[in-house]
């Protein structure tokens, strides 16, 4: 259902993401909003890896309630505050991002609605 692309013409990605991902016709969509590094008891981690492991189990429970999984992953985009956060952000991401992995953007941003948050990450999925 999904066809993650490499392209020789283009530099290797410079971490696990393909270039692009094809989705074939007919497969349901799954749109996850930004997810912040929040526990559902409001409880706000400091470390930038804490947040980004809440980020994403936040996704995997949208995932998860759609029928799909890590693995269904079309894309990532995620924002981190500070080129610090870019290790610690990756390193967690690759615990949870299936293989081939999705199309995927980092950016750092100024920040966000609350200082205390360092990462937010947003997907598409498609089953």
């Amino acid at each position: 259902m999904l066809r993650h692309l490499i392209h020789a013409g283009i530099r290797k990605p410079f971490a696990n993401y393909s270039h692009a991902v094809e989705v074939q016709a007919g497969a349901r969509l799954l749109f996850c909003s930004g997810q912040l590094g929040i526990s559902a008891s409001d409880r706000i981690p400091e470390g930038v890896e804490e947040q980004s492991a809440l980020c994403l189990e936040a996704i995997g429970l949208c995932l998860a309630e759609a029928g799909m999984g890590f693995r269904d992953l079309v894309r990532i985009n995620a924002y981190v505050t500070d080129r610090a956060c870019m290790a610690p952000y990756m390193a967690v991401r690759d615990r949870y991002v299936a293989l081939p992995a999705p199309a995927s953007t980092l950016m750092i941003v100024s920040g966000f609605t609350r200082p205390e948050f360092k990462v937010e990450f947003e997907a598409l999925a498609a089953k």
